[in-house]
């Protein structure tokens, strides 16, 4: 089983960016230091939800700071961005990593950012399987052109080019954010894993990766492909002695958070969006996730992994809001938890 962290660079009333920027950075250090397998890092544009702008830039800077860490994108914004642009940053990191790099991509919201970076609506609703197709081309051909609906021009070489016949090296692992059945059937016929998030419990994420190996047999994937599929499993962990005082940590923390992040959203087009109750979703995640003593999270990550098949997770591990509070949790996960998975 792979455990690693998802940070958010969560803005918790009171704070400035620059803290929760700060607690996301040693967050990441520490998670190396106790041992988790990867860092997966959030992107968001112009809320305190997450303060990250640019998944890829801070994992830049992550892989810099550590020798081990893998560290990847939960997820970068295809529609915002151009997918040549992202396919060689992504390029970038893994040379220059030694191959520690995964991309996480995922199609976003109908927020304002669609306006801001200029893409429209229609890059959200329609356009992400064209953006996610000229990103895996850019990763695995020498040459690329495009002459699609969004992006048309002529061939040019890759450089630097992040896979490589001669090395065996297939470049940087692709992992696609599923939220529905087109999402999964997508990432399947792609042989693309899947991201699956926090918001749903195993039984739901169980349905998504029996719909994800139906889909990749129907669209002729390889059986030893649809077998070693690694997907990946979003969910919360904050550790204490006593269940009762991991759920107060959360509950008096995440709340104020999620209402003021999930507030800050801003459709592109005027559209009305049903926001969820902070304290319920706050105690549903409890409810769903390692949210108690170690031995509670060694027997949900287990159940989850046995029920659902998925061995790697990406645990919100900020959910105290406090910088030493994370650093505390992290080092539990690391020595108290991860010794008794398999």
């Amino acid at each position: 089983m792979r455990v690693g962290s998802f940070v958010l660079a969560a803005q918790f009333p009171g704070q400035g960016p620059g803290e929760a920027l700060h607690r996301a950075v040693r967050s990441a250090e520490v998670a190396e230091a106790a041992g988790l397998d990867t860092a997966w890092l959030a992107e968001h544009h112009f809320v305190p939800y997450g303060t990250c702008p640019s998944a890829v830039t801070l994992a830049a800077l992550l892989l810099g700071r550590t020798r081990r860490l893998r560290v990847g994108t939960a997820v970068s914004v295809l529609p915002t961005t151009h997918p040549v642009a992202l396919g060689e940053q992504a390029a970038l990191l893994h040379l220059t990593s030694g191959g520690r790099f995964s991309l996480g991509v995922g199609r976003g919201g109908p927020w304002v950012d669609l306006e801001v970076f200029g893409p429209g609506l229609g890059a959200y609703e329609h356009g992400f399987p064209e953006s996610l197709d000229l990103l895996t081309r850019w990763l695995r051909d020498a040459r690329v052109s495009a002459d699609g609906e969004r992006f048309r021009f002529r061939e040019v070489p890759v450089v630097p080019r992040p896979s490589e016949a001669l090395t065996d090296d297939p470049g940087p692992e692709v992992i696609v954010a599923c939220t529905s059945p087109s999402s999964v059937r997508m990432a399947a016929a792609r042989g693309l894993p899947m991201l699956l998030g926090m918001h749903i419990g195993d039984e739901e994420k169980a349905e998504m990766v029996a719909l994800w190996r139906r889909s990749a047999r129907a669209a002729g994937r390889a059986e030893d492909e649809i077998r070693s599929a690694a997907h990946v499993s979003a969910g919360v962990c904050q550790l204490a002695d006593r269940r009762t005082d991991a759920v107060e940590t959360l509950t008096k923390a995440m709340p104020g958070w999620l209402k003021q992040g999930l507030d800050a959203h801003v459709t592109v087009d005027g559209r009305q969006r049903r926001m969820r109750d902070p304290l319920a979703y706050t105690e549903l995640l409890c409810g769903l996730h390692p949210v108690g003593t170690p031995r509670l999270a060694v027997d949900r990550l287990t159940a989850t992994s046995e029920r659902t098949g998925i061995s790697r997770f990406a645990l919100l591990v900020e959910g105290s809001g406090d910088l030493a509070a994370t650093e505390e949790n992290v080092r539990r996960l690391g020595a108290e938890v991860l010794p008794h998975l398999s």
